[in-house]
């Protein structure tokens, strides 16, 4: 349980690695945020302050004519509308004699404009002082305080779009990322799912496809070697185990499934109701097998029985299947059986097929034939009562030859 439980928590290479990519690039672009955000600040504050000292040297020029004539209306009237545009928060005029000549100062509410004189004196523009000039002389000069709330509104308004784009590249690091670490984590998914599949179902005929990292393509052709070794070894295994049950459960006389699969499989038929409703077991003898090993040897008894095989093979084509049960004894199981009047039938097509004399390859041809005793296994509860009526009637027909023979 603790096991299963640790392996529960275990994260996995794919969110390890996303772990890792998201928290470099979290605080990579957190210092990049960083780094602009100061960047900016400072540059819109010289752009500023160029930008007042600008305006300064405009409105000199502007008042020029006020203050030659000592029109305070106008000069007033003049900072008023360029005042009222935001172009500055205060502006004081002063004559020759530094005397203030005319003023304005921008009425906002004090709430909001605290907390930008707060910051003012680090973050926004200083004042700036211009001469007044007419025909060479100073006569007078302008002084202009900017206005902080206008330039903390784009101060604001570009740190929000600075943090948007930032954002905005941190997704998409993060997704480009992810995409590229995708050959990395497909790749180790692949050798993990062949390797499990390997392991758990005994897959050997799967392999890890071509990777497109070299490292990992080297990695999965030797793991797709050694995987090959092993299916060479796994099909050597199950080759010499095929032999083993083949020579297990065939006669290596005749080819055919012997005693031993003739009782797997009638004891798999008997416990098949549907197989066990329209089956039939053949029990045969061979007749005068001993007279044929005494005239001839039993080099030619076996070639009988080989004959003998192959003819039973011939008769059983693909509904039927035979055994040999040892010595001249064979069986056969009969599918697709309706009724015994079918059996019957068949057991006189069965012996149709030994009415050729056997060919002994010796120049001589001797005659051979069987009997046959049958028994429908519906007819049976157990294996047992099936065979003793198959043989019993086998022997019946035996013996109803020989007084045949002796008559």
């Amino acid at each position: 349980m603790n096991k299963d439980r640790q392996t529960a928590q275990r994260p996995t290479f794919k969110r390890t690695l996303r772990r890792i990519n998201m928290t470099s690039i979290v605080i990579t672009m957190t210092l990049v945020w960083l780094m602009l955000c100061v960047v900016s600040v400072i540059s819109l504050k010289q752009y500023a302050q160029k930008n007042l000292e600008l305006t300064g040297a405009t409105l000199s020029h502007t008042i020029e004519a006020a203050l030659v004539f000592r029109d305070e209306t106008a000069a007033t009237d003049t900072l008023a509308t360029l005042g009222k545009q935001g172009q500055f928060a205060r502006a004081d005029v002063f004559d020759k004699n530094s005397r203030l000549f005319a003023r304005w100062i921008y009425e906002s509410e004090a709430s909001s404009e605290r907390f930008n004189l707060m910051v003012s004196h680090w973050l926004f523009p200083r004042a700036t002082t211009q001469p007044v000039i007419h025909n060479g002389e100073v006569i007078g000069q302008i002084r202009l305080t900017a206005r902080d709330s206008l330039i903390s509104h784009f101060i604001w308004t570009s740190l929000a779009v600075l943090t948007t784009c930032i954002l905005l590249a941190t997704a998409a690091a993060m997704a480009i990322s992810r995409h590229l670490h995708a050959d990395v984590v497909s790749a180790l998914q692949n050798i993990a799912d062949v390797a499990h599949d390997v392991r758990t179902n005994r897959n050997f005929s799967r392999r890890v496809p071509d990777e497109r990292i070299e490292e990992f393509h080297h990695f999965a052709q030797d793991f797709n070697s050694l995987l090959d070794e092993m299916a060479q070894w796994q099909d050597s295994l199950q080759a010499k185990n095929d032999l083993l049950l083949q020579t297990a459960m065939h006669d290596p006389l005749t080819g055919l499934p012997n005693r031993a699969a003739f009782r797997t499989h009638i004891n798999a038929l008997m416990a098949d109701p549907i197989a066990k409703s329209g089956s039939a077991l053949l029990f045969m003898d061979g007749d005068d097998f001993k007279y044929i090993n005494d005239t001839w040897g039993h080099a030619a008894g076996d070639y009988v029985l080989i004959e003998t095989a192959l003819r039973l093979v011939e008769f059983s084509g693909k509904q039927h299947r035979a055994f040999r049960l040892g010595g001249d004894e064979f069986a056969i199981l009969l599918g697709n059986i309706r009724d015994e009047q079918q059996v019957q039938r068949l057991c006189g097509e069965l012996a149709q097929h030994f009415i050729p004399e056997i060919n002994m390859r010796n120049g001589h041809a001797t005659p051979f034939s069987l009997s046959i005793g049958y028994a429908l296994t519906c007819e049976h509860e157990s294996v047992e009562t099936l065979l003793e009526q198959a043989d019993k009637k086998m022997y019946l027909m035996k013996n109803q030859r020989a007084k045949t023979l002796t008559s």
